[in-house]
Parts: structure tokens; C-alpha cells; sequence
């Protein structure tokens, strides 16, 4: 009786250990998580820039981002190679992004449209990513510009503003970042108006994201060298190079 009761208790055990092993269901789901960012992606972010209005009265959709949000913050990088990392900071703050803006909709801009609450959307710690608590400035300068060097990256953030580079309308891939990233670089630097605007002989205009970063696109030689690097025309080596204002209003599409 007593070896009865023992091969009993054994057999259970090992029908309990596997299931105690498996992840939780919470962290399975988190493994979809792209899949939902990338259709509200794809339902709500036009050319013209994203449909706020929309989404935020869509109950359904904004719980849907709170999902997202939460898996991001859990997400375990340990066994992610670099090009699946950098696809995933990529989403990260853009999704934060997207999230913080819908949280506080109706909005003129990323802290309420001022200097000083916008300061704070980007400084304070308000977001969570890989377990980390982090503000959106550190985000990407102590974590995406520091680990990657990678220029484009700066054509694949989107700070919610009309002068930021728009806002890519899937979710981010490793299979195909690479070519991502070309495309928005390209793009931004050929067509978009906020990007490089010529004005006479001689001299461009350039978005305020040439400054800041300079650091990052010296790698060609110059910014011109960058741009050029991209440029369907390339400017000449003489051309002088000036900033445009980089404007913070809302990039909403209606």
C-alpha cells in the first residue's frame, strides 16, 4: 500500500514539474504583442500623421496599447540578438510614445504643447521597458544611440511632433530593418519638406535632428556627406547648411 501511495505521489509530481516550468500565461501572450501594435499601426497612422482623435475613443484600441505597453515593460531581452533588440527599443518608444500622447488627449503636443511640460514628458521616468524604468530621453540616448550606432535610427523615433520624422506605419522587423531604416532615411531626406528645404544657390536648410544628433552622422565625413549619402541630387560639396525651427505641434491627422 504505502509503494502504492509513493509510484502515486512520483507520477503526479512529474505531471506537475513540466506544467510549473512552462511560462505563465501572461508571458506567452506577451509573444503577440507585435502582431496588435502592428495593426493599430496600421488602422490608425496615415501619411498625413495619426488619427488620435479616433483612437482615443475607441475604447477597445486604447486598452489594446495599455497591452502592448505592459508587455514591452516585461519583455525579457537575455537571448535577443542586436538587430531583434534594436527592432524592439524602436517599437518600445514609439509605442510609449503613442501611449503617453493618447493618456493625455486631448493635447497640442508631447507635455501639453509647452516648453516646461515638455521637458518632463521626455525627462521623467514614465515608461517601462525590459524591466527598466526609464524617461524617453534616456531611452534613446543612453540606450538605442549608445548600444547601436545606428544614424537612421533618428528617421525611425517619432516624438509625436509634425518636424519628427514620421511615424512608421508597422510594427519594426529585424527580417527587414535594415531596409526599414533606409527607406525612412530616404525618404525623409528627399521628400519631406520638414526635412531639407533648398533655399537659393548654395545653401539648405536642414531639420533641427542634424544638430543635435551631429555626433551620430559624422560617420560619412559631414552631415552634408549624410545627406548626400541618400540624396537622389546630392548638393555640392560648397553647400552651406542651416536649421530649420523644429516645430513640437501635434503630428495629428484627422
Amino acid at each position: 500500500m504505502k509503494r502504492s501511495l509513493l509510484t502515486t505521489a512520483v507520477t503526479l509530481l512529474l505531471l506537475i514539474l513540466p506544467a510549473l516550468s512552462q511560462p505563465s500565461s501572461a508571458t506567452t501572450a506577451d509573444s503577440g504583442w507585435q502582431e496588435s501594435y502592428d495593426k493599430l499601426l496600421r488602422k490608425y497612422v496615415t501619411t498625413e500623421g495619426v488619427r488620435y482623435r479616433d483612437w482615443h475613443a475607441d475604447t477597445a484600441d486604447l486598452k489594446a496599447l495599455r497591452s502592448i505597453v505592459d508587455a514591452i515593460a516585461r519583455a525579457d531581452l537575455s537571448k535577443t540578438d542586436s538587430r531583434n533588440r534594436l527592432a524592439f527599443y524602436l517599437d518600445a518608444y514609439n509605442a510609449w510614445i503613442l501611449h503617453n500622447i493618447l493618456e493625455d488627449y486631448p493635447t497640442k503636443g508631447p507635455g501639453g504643447g509647452g516648453i516646461i511640460g515638455r521637458s518632463a514628458f521626455f525627462k521623467w521616468k514614465s515608461i517601462r521597458v525590459a524591466g527598466a524604468q526609464l524617461s524617453f530621453e534616456k531611452l534613446e540616448n543612453q540606450i538605442i544611440r549608445r548600444q547601436f550606432d545606428e544614424p537612421r535610427i533618428h528617421f525611425a523615433l517619432n516624438c509625436a511632433s509634425i518636424s519628427c520624422p514620421p511615424l512608421h506605419n508597422r510594427a519594426f522587423s529585424c527580417s527587414d530593418l535594415d531596409q526599414i531604416l533606409e527607406d525612412l532615411t530616404s525618404a525623409f531626406i528627399n521628400t519631406n519638406p520638414l526635412g531639407i528645404q533648398e533655399k537659393g544657390t548654395g545653401k539648405i536648410f536642414v531639420s533641427k535632428i542634424f544638430d543635435w544628433y551631429e555626433d551620430d552622422f559624422l560617420g560619412r565625413g559631414s552631415v552634408l556627406e549624410f545627406i548626400n549619402a541618400y540624396r537622389q541630387i546630392p548638393f555640392a560639396k560648397q553647400t552651406r547648411i542651416g536649421y530649420m525651427d523644429y516645430l513640437w505641434t501635434l503630428n495629428e491627422a484627422e
